[in-house]
């Protein structure tokens, strides 16, 4: 077998991870992490079998990875907390499919038609701040700041209650936990800042107006009045509603400003049909998922792709491995605008897990680009700053975006 280019968890690989999965898929599609019982499941056929097998592959979020003191991954126990409260991307049904009841309506592309004006004048006002300054990171000047302020909006928050960079350092730091890079000195660190975000949103749902007229909050506070949230699994359902809300906007938003601002020829392409616009989003979320994967936990003992696993373990099945598997795809490593089902991908998960919010990242994207591209002539990336993406073995979101607009 060849050797492996790279470790899941060295720093080379978190910013270009593509031959590694690759190598992942070709020699090891069901791989175990030294010294875990974590197994990384990278083919299409089998990121997909696993997630049909829901009776030997449970959504819970049992454990997690981390760095110990010596460099080496281990797997952090979470049931040792005492408090793992399962919800939407971790609960299975029942009670997913009542958590779900109650917040998808607020999310459905119904909703968010409704919705898009906010977003595309957010956008529009982004953008234009700058274009004014000429050379700005795009994380920061607009894939972070667009999904959290819309998303404010949709939860019902008032933002003189919070402020976005509030929220955005909450729902940073709630994905940071799925890192896989932190020791467990930050772990705990980032629990901490995980409850004050949880104390907060706990306080906007007690005095919600039980309605879902009034967003998102009051639609969970409707279905704890409803039964179908317990008040706990309620908080814990707005915090990964925080969290993924943005996050998968801010990592697919600045992945598609890269992408234009790193090939000419495909910026002008955009530029010159703005209805390609959605196919972009489609391959963007495909080559850079904005989550690398989703944990399972093994209910049984059972095999998977002809490897022996133990009730216990814990599986990462690789969204962004299966999206590039070229028995699946043809030109997997490649952005086309022409693929006959653009959809047919695993960027938000897919089956009963598929991402609630999955509508409202497209639109938003969808017109922060738009917006980008009829208020510039062109935009590149900054020969000066490179870009780089931020530590983390499980999203795909830049720490640093440097662009030049003209």
């Amino acid at each position: 077998m060849a050797e492996a280019p790279g470790t899941l968890l060295d720093l080379a690989t978190i910013q270009d991870p593509h031959p590694f999965r690759a190598w992942l898929r070709e020699h090891a599609p069901v791989y175990q992490v030294a010294g875990t019982r974590l197994f990384l499941v990278s083919t299409w056929d089998l990121v997909t079998e696993a997630l049909g097998r829901i009776d030997d592959f449970s959504s819970n979020l049992n454990a997690l990875l981390y760095t110990a003191d010596d460099g080496t991954p281990a797997l952090f126990d979470m049931t040792a907390l005492g408090a793992n409260i399962q919800t939407l991307a971790t609960a299975d049904p029942p009670a997913h499919t009542l958590h779900r009841r109650a917040v998808f309506p607020s999310l459905m592309e119904r909703r968010m038609r409704e919705v898009e004006g906010y977003a595309r004048a957010v956008a529009a006002d982004l953008v234009e701040r700058a274009v004014a300054a000429g050379r700005v990171d795009a994380t920061t000047a607009l894939a972070d700041p667009l999904p959290m302020t819309v998303l404010a909006d949709l939860l019902g928050l008032q933002l003189d209650d919070v402020t976005v960079d509030d929220l955005l350092a909450w729902a940073f730091d709630g994905t940071e936990l799925l890192a896989g890079t932190n020791t467990l000195a930050r772990m705990a660190q980032l629990q901490e800042r995980a409850s004050e975000a949880g104390l907060f949103l706990a306080e906007q749902l007690a005095r919600a107006t039980p309605d879902p007229e009034t967003g998102i909050i009051g639609a969970v506070a409707r279905g704890v009045a409803d039964g179908l949230f317990t008040p706990e699994e309620a908080v814990g359902t707005l915090v990964i509603l925080l969290g993924a809300g943005g996050e998968s906007t801010s990592s697919l938003l600045g992945s598609a400003i890269r992408a234009l601002a790193d090939d000419a020829d495909l910026q002008a392409a955009v530029r010159a049909d703005l209805d390609l616009v959605p196919l972009l989003v489609e391959e963007v979320l495909r080559l850079e998922s904005p989550f690398t994967g989703h944990y399972r936990y093994v209910r049984r003992d059972t095999t998977l792709g002809g490897a022996d696993l133990l009730a216990g373990d814990s599986l990462l099945l690789l969204w962004s491995a299966a999206n590039r598997d070229p028995a699946h795809f043809d030109d997997p490593d490649d952005l086309r605008l022409d693929r006959a089902n653009p959809r047919d991908h695993l960027g938000f998960g897919r089956g009963i897990h598929h991402c609630v919010g999955a509508p409202l990242a497209r639109m938003e994207a969808r017109v922060t680009l738009e917006e980008l591209l009829l208020a510039t002539e062109t935009f590149t990336l900054d020969p000066e700053r490179p870009p780089v993406y931020v530590e983390s073995m499980f999203v795909r979101r830049h720490d640093r975006l440097p662009i030049v607009l003209t």
